[in-house]
């Protein structure tokens, strides 16, 4: 193989097919939208019996906490949905004694670019998951230009925490329902992923001798599905990997999973059928469904050798996000001083605008530019519609709020710009709280903040490059190959240790979905020298090979009725 370096691609080509398109919605999209509504309702609608509408604001701060952690088990969620409220708190302090501190617009704008820099970092290194900083640099961005004293300060805090406490109940609430539901989702999306890849195998090996062409086209299909159902059993161990004590359903999920492995690495063995008929008896509350394998007790040790495996620490996990953070700070605030040379009274909106574009890469964060601002523009229409219903009094502006709540959840799993559609005329309203204010004005403020936050935190996407990315990719060819290389000694020795070749397997299989995840991001980035193709499929393609490799050498079998 060649050593020699890749040849430089300057300017890669941003897309504008595709970036509204609606996609399927979250099969628990109203889960958030309905927490959101109770976390929100029950406090503001407090204040509101109380005439105190004014303090909603920070009731807010630690009612959106509710947004967090769906998808979690509820032992992960707690600890989760905890750090979320703490982290929130931490935001809002730093806002608050700022704006108590100063009241000079450029050094908020500066305070807060630097937070909404640190969110990113943090929500990225933790792996959170959606809605990710947006919200905190929504709230943290909106106390910085918020009128405050000192003495003021712990008595708005006070008002957060409680209500982010009542989030965090709101959140857990579910478990005593279905206390396992978010582990069992996540296995039938793993059983379900290994079905179609398994199907499309069948299908496209039928018919990729017809021509170069369609084996070519056919070649690609299999491999995004390969993909696709590689990460999304990497997320159900992750899942699993999250739960707290291990009881006879979470091994019976564990086996679950490991029949999704197998199907991945053995397709044309696999029964899809029985993968998505145990994925629907998963859906209900129903017993887990039972997995019979004479390994079982390999596979059960091979888990306990993976969990024994620690997460990075946070500090190298923090390492290779410094670019994103530097496009976050500095994009924010050149928003926001953008913003106050234009004359709009509300900066903020524009730091909220560029922090929420910053996404893996170039290309995405293009994407998500443009889905903001075809969402804000129409949700700035749709709260001209409102604003006289809204304005008929603090309740209908309470129910209207609450309204846009629901919609927006309910709508952004589909296209982030759908979502946004609902949350323009509820960040609109919020700012009605401590009175109501002329429409025009809010409008004009929000779509030049909209577009001014758009258009600077793209081009300071584009000025600082990420150039760790071909880096990582590096990285992440040599991991594979390490794991791919372990994995191979293991099967080459007569007698593997227990459990050894199992955890091996999956370590190489968490590879592999690291690599793709870091090639996709890599490959939206600009002014980086070409994504090393070949040598990216090859590892992938060597590195399947070996994993159904194991599979043979285990002995395992996706359908025991077909040991007969």
């Amino acid at each position: 193989m060649s050593s020699a370096a890749p040849s430089p691609t300057p300017v890669r080509r941003l897309p504008l097919a595709g970036v509204l398109r609606v996609g399927r919605p979250s099969d628990i999209w109203f889960k958030p939208a309905l927490s959101v509504v109770v976390a929100v309702g029950v406090p503001n609608l407090t204040l509101l019996a109380l005439g105190r509408l004014d303090l909603a604001m920070y009731t807010m701060a630690g009612s959106l906490c509710a947004l967090y952690a769906h998808n979690l088990p509820y032992a992960a969620r707690a600890r989760a949905l905890a750090w979320v409220v703490l982290g929130m708190l931490a935001s809002v302090a730093v806002a608050l004694v700022t704006a108590s501190l100063t009241s000079s617009a450029v050094v908020l704008v500066a305070v807060g670019a630097l937070l909404a820099a640190a969110q990113k970092a943090l929500c990225d290194a933790t792996r959170i998951g959606p809605p990710g900083p947006v919200i905190f640099a929504f709230i943290s961005s909106a106390s910085l230009f918020a009128p405050q004293t000192l003495g003021q300060v712990p008595g708005h805090l006070a008002l957060a925490a409680a209500a982010g406490a009542w989030a965090w109940l709101v959140g857990m609430a579910p478990g005593l329902v279905r206390p396992h539901g978010p582990e069992r989702r996540a296995t039938a999306r793993a059983l379900n992923a290994a079905a179609a890849y398994a199907e499309m195998f069948v299908e496209t090996s039928a018919s990729a001798a017809e021509s170069a062409e369609t084996s070519a086209t056919a070649s690609a299909g299999r491999d995004r599905a390969r993909a696709a159902g590689a990460a999304a059993v990497h997320a159900a161990w992750q899942s699993l990997f999250a739960t707290g004590a291990r009881s006879e359903s979470r091994r019976t999920l564990e086996r679950l999973v490991v029949r999704a492995e197998i199907a991945l690495a053995a397709p044309a063995d696999t029964d899809a059928g029985r993968l998505r008929s145990w994925a629907r008896d998963l859906r209900g509350t129903g017993p887990v469904p039972s997995v019979e394998s004479a390994s079982a007790a390999d596979e059960l040790l091979g888990v306990d050798a993976e969990r024994a495996v620690g997460r990075r620490p946070l500090a190298d996990r923090l390492g290779p996000l410094l670019p994103l953070a530097m496009r976050t700070a500095l994009g924010c605030a050149l928003a926001g001083y953008v913003s106050l040379a234009l004359g709009v009274g509300r900066p903020y909106w524009a730091i909220v605008t560029a922090a929420s574009l910053y996404q893996a890469n170039i290309t995405l964060t293009w994407s998500r530019g443009v889905q903001r601002v075809v969402g804000n523009l129409v949700g700035v229409l749709l709260f001209a519609a409102v604003a006289p219903l809204a304005h008929l009094g603090p309740a209908a502006l309470v129910l209207c709020c609450l309204a846009f709540n629901f919609g927006a959840e309910a709508l952004i799993s589909r296209n982030y710009w759908l979502g946004s559609i609902c949350v323009t005329p509820m960040a609109l309203l919020i700012t009605e709280f401590t009175g109501f204010q002329r429409p025009g004005e809010l409008m004009t403020d929000r779509i030049v903040d909209t577009v001014v936050g758009a258009l600077v935190g793209f081009a300071a996407a584009v000025v600082v490059t990420n150039r760790r990315a071909g880096d990582r990719i590096e990285n992440a060819l040599d991991t594979v190959e390490r794991a791919r290389e372990h994995t191979a000694r293991l099967i080459a020795a007569e007698r593997p240790g227990p459990g050894a070749l199992e955890a091996a397997r999956r370590r190489l299989a968490a590879a592999l979905v690291d690599l793709r995840a870091t090639t996709d991001a890599a490959a939206g980035e600009w002014w980086q020298r070409a994504v090393p193709t070949e040598r990216v499929l090859l590892a992938e393609r060597t590195g399947h090979r070996t994993l159904a490799t194991a599979v043979r050498r285990q002995g395992l079998h996706v359908l025991e009725g077909k040991r007969a």
